[in-house]
């Protein structure tokens, strides 16, 4: 009895001073809604879907201080599908982030592990008013899927701030015995924050010697489109990376918690085939608290010489040229 009551007590000491030094914070994001898509092959669909505006998660971070302004840290994240409660990704525990690292205030950080690409980041975190996310989704149309969105074996550096400048830099190893270069991918990016202004610059290099390529009835590859396998409106599609994307978009706040999304993003197809596509969205949302807001958009695909383009959201390629979808999104 008293050797029970004394290891009681050393832990009793010893828990509040661990503790101290570090945190774990369990996180995530719940997002469902109503989707009706028109113009598919199968004919017009509505059905309950999980992450239209942001993919449904759950994840665990934490940090470490290490002393001397250095901290150790790590996020471990998994998708899941609200609609049916199962993963979005089978066999894959942490599909969407896993990765540790150190972080020092002097030096800036680095990770190792799956990680975001830069392009995805400065697309989806800056350049697309929908935040990638509803049916005015720039993944429609930009070729931010696969491992152009995140990178497995990758390692990022990021730069301590200096007046509101930051540069980055990933490489991800392609990991192919006898290759060093055939699978790997680097990224470096310079982001200005600070006041009203956020702009990122990114560059993207991705070598797919082992890669899994696929042609269409022309001869050019595919791109790494949300909607690249996708076959709609019973034509055989291929879509390219020969070409411009551009995204001109807006968000106007409505009273005190309203705000106005909409967006025109233009592919130019640079192949023979000149398969150009345009997309047009407007979406509202209204933030209900600090956490939770609800959501309706609308998005119209115009589609050109047999092009194949979709209307998607975050977590789905869609079925056809244009959809609608209104739902609720939380995050803790």
């Amino acid at each position: 009895m008293k050797k029970t009551i004394v290891h009681i007590a050393l832990l009793g000491a010893i828990s509040p001073a661990a503790l101290a030094q570090s945190s774990v914070t369990i996180y995530g994001m719940v997002d469902a809604g109503i989707e009706a898509e028109r113009g598919g092959a199968a004919g017009n669909i509505v059905k309950v879907s999980s992450g239209i505006g942001s993919a449904s998660r759950l994840g665990y971070r934490a940090v470490e201080d290490l002393g001397g302004g250095v901290a150790a840290l790590f996020v471990l994240e998994s998708g899941l599908l609200v609609d049916t409660g199962a993963s979005d990704v089978a066999g894959q525990a942490f599909n969407r982030q896993a990765f540790l690292g150190l972080k020092s205030r002097e030096l800036g950080s680095i990770t190792l592990g799956r990680q975001y690409t830069l392009t995805y980041n400065a697309l989806g975190q800056v350049g697309d008013p929908f935040g990638a996310g509803l049916a005015g989704s720039a993944k429609n149309l930009f070729p931010v899927a696969g491992a152009s969105l995140r990178a497995n074996n990758s390692i990022v550096y990021t730069s301590p701030a200096v007046n509101g400048f930051t540069a980055e830099a990933l490489y991800a190893v392609g990991e192919v015995a006898g290759n060093s270069t055939a699978g790997r991918q680097f990224n470096l990016g310079l982001n200005y924050s600070k006041g009203p202004l956020n702009a990122r610059l990114a560059y993207n290099n991705r070598n797919n010697d082992t890669a899994t390529v696929t042609t269409n009835s022309i001869g050019h590859n595919s791109a790494p489109l949300n909607n690249a396998t996708a076959k709609p409106y019973g034509r055989v599609f291929g879509p390219t990376l020969e070409g411009n994307d551009v995204l001109l978009g807006a968000q106007v706040p409505v009273g005190v918690a309203g705000t106005v999304i909409a967006s025109w993003i233009r592919k130019n197809d640079k192949t023979a085939a000149n398969q150009d596509a345009a997309q047009y969205a407007v979406g509202y949302t209204y933030a209900l608290s600090k956490r939770t807001s609800a959501y309706a958009s609308y998005g119209m695909m115009k589609n050109r010489n047999g092009a194949g383009y979709t209307v998607g959201n975050n977590s789905e390629a869609g079925s056809g040229d244009r959809a609608t979808n209104v739902g609720v999104r939380h995050s803790f």
